[in-house]
């Protein structure tokens, strides 16, 4: 899907300012809730797992809770294993994913690993269906020390001390039609360029670290989920979203450079997740299940190698 329209905010050629950034948020309206939906959910968790508050952002006066949630008997001499979802408030299969897991496969570690899942890493954006926060800014490109976006800034500081001493780290993503028809031309317009329409590959997809690459890991995982839903063909140039392919089903970026989620840690093992949840070959619970088997064949590999 495409849309070579102009971005109805803004004027083509020039990045937005205050006054454009302002119009795109009057536009923006909540269509669900974190509540409800995500702390509801944690909070049954607590009868068998460490639930903490590591910040919260405050928008408009509304407070959001940041929220993590950890093995109970968590130990420094155990590797550690970490999984982060809703880092793009609008890749609903990754917060239902994370949660799913916990409460269906949570303690299968324990004893053998410290578990460490922060579920909804974006809830402004998580309510209104967004890829940015209320800043007009990406949270998976500004993990940083000192980012400008608290959902980034916060979950960096959460994960400090665990940098270079974690074993695994998974990322969970999807890839929507929504990326062509209104995120990637919101953000040519944004930053004052030409939107180049793409193909939203359909199927699901890794992203290794191009830096710190583990393709026989990445491999595993797609082979997991390829029992659950489809894996991504590449497209007429052999590629997936401009990248070629390290194996059938996965690409690689340079995570650090980039400012994504799943570098923060520095983990032996990274990967980052992406679901099409729009493919007519796929359901909205095959979606939470590739989530979940992805987590798992991540976890086994990383534990079998350790």
């Amino acid at each position: 899907m495409s849309n070579a329209s102009p971005y109805p905010i803004g004027t083509p050629g020039h990045p937005w300012g205050a006054s454009e950034i302002a119009a795109w948020r009057a536009g923006v309206h909540r269509h669900r809730s974190y509540a409800r939906d995500v702390l509801a959910a944690i909070e049954a968790l607590r009868r068998t797992f460490d639930v903490s508050e590591y910040g919260a952002l405050v928008y408009d006066g509304e407070r959001f809770p940041l929220m993590v949630v950890r093995s109970r008997d968590w130990r420094a001499n155990l590797p550690t294993l970490v999984v982060t979802g809703g880092v793009h408030g609008y890749e609903t299969s990754g917060v239902l994913g994370a949660l799913q897991f916990l409460r269906e496969h949570g303690l299968e570690q324990a004893g053998r690993a410290n578990l460490l899942v922060a579920p909804c890493v974006s809830p402004w954006a998580y309510e209104r269906i967004q890829r940015w926060n209320r800043d007009a800014l990406d949270p998976n490109r500004n993990f940083r020390e000192g980012s400008p976006a608290g959902e980034s800034a916060a979950l960096v500081a959460l994960l400090a001390p665990l940098r270079g001493r974690t074993l695994m780290h998974i990322d969970l993503h999807e890839t929507t039609d929504s990326d062509e028809s209104e995120f990637r031309p919101a953000l040519a317009a944004r930053d004052g360029e030409a939107f180049v329409p793409d193909v939203v590959p359909d199927g699901f997809y890794l992203v290794d670290d191009a830096e710190r690459p583990q393709p026989a890991f990445q491999r595993a995982v797609i082979d997991a989920v390829a029992q659950v839903t489809h894996i991504a063909p590449p497209d007429a140039n052999g590629q997936i979203i401009g990248c070629p392919l390290q194996s059938p089903g996965v690409i690689s970026f340079a995570v650090a450079k980039k400012g994504l989620c799943a570098a923060i840690t520095g983990a032996r093992f990274s990967t980052t997740t992406e679901v099409y949840p729009d493919s007519p070959r796929t359901t909205p619970q095959q979606c939470i299940a590739a989530q979940v088997t992805a987590v798992r064949a991540a976890i086994a590999y990383a534990l079998g190698h350790a």
